[in-house]
């Protein structure tokens, strides 16, 4: 039987603020290799949480995380960071990009820590620029640009280093419908490509583009099958 790329069995994420606080309990989810995840709750509820643990972020109180059939939870922690940078590509809410600096120096940023060499780095940079179809104003500052060409952007540094998994966490919270559905667009052809996208969002709209889509309510996650978010 075929690994699935990510596995979490019985994991649970505990703050010790004088009470224990349980950010997320017992949990048991598979992500497999070209998924769309999609994950909706309140705030508060632990969705965040799931995510930083999903993303090798946070580290979990107790159970099994095993990424690519490979056990997290107690790797050490250089190892853990590797695993991220390797597999991993993280889009938040806030662009996170640099002014001054252009379109195309902004995405290869996100991979100046990595094995790559300057040149190659600069053409991997170029192709996720030109992936996310914004190659005309790859010399562009980016406060030159819309909310919604600012995402793409920020999408085209996670995507540089050809990462197998997108993390994103609320990435259209700052964008108009029309951007929006911009954005969306390009996940799902990133995930037609065989990307695994997992989406964190509060709003209904999006969370109805992923194939699957769990629901986190006061830590428990739960798989959303044919009712409201």
């Amino acid at each position: 039987m075929t690994e699935p790329l990510l596995r979490l069995t019985g994991v649970s994420r505990t703050y010790d603020d004088g009470v224990p606080v349980y950010a997320l309990r017992e949990t048991d989810v598979t992500i497999a290799s070209g998924d769309f995840v999609t994950i909706t709750g309140q705030s508060g509820s632990g969705k965040s949480t799931f995510l930083n643990v999903l993303g090798l972020l946070d580290r979990p109180t107790t159970g099994s995380y095993r990424v690519c059939g490979a056990e997290t939870v107690r790797a050490p922690e250089r190892l853990r960071v590797a695993v991220r940078g390797q597999l991993f590509g993280f889009v938040f809410q806030a662009f996170h990009l640099l002014a001054g600096r252009s379109v195309v120096d902004n995405v290869e940023l996100g991979m100046l820590y990595g094995p790559h060499p300057p040149r190659v780095r600069r053409a991997m940079a170029a192709a996720a620029v030109e992936r996310i179809g914004l190659s005309p104003r790859a010399h562009a500052d980016p406060r030159t640009l819309s909310g919604g060409e600012r995402q793409r952007v920020a999408i085209a540094r996670a995507i540089a280093a050809r990462p197998r998994v997108l993390f994103c966490d609320e990435p259209t919270g700052n964008l108009d419908s029309a951007n929006t559905d911009n954005v969306l667009g390009l996940l799902a052809e990133l995930n037609a490509d065989g990307l695994t996208v997992v989406v964190v969002t509060h709003e209904t709209a999006v969370a109805e583009r992923g194939d699957r889509r769990l629901r986190v309510c006061d830590g428990v996650v739960e798989e959303v099958t044919g009712c409201p978010v």
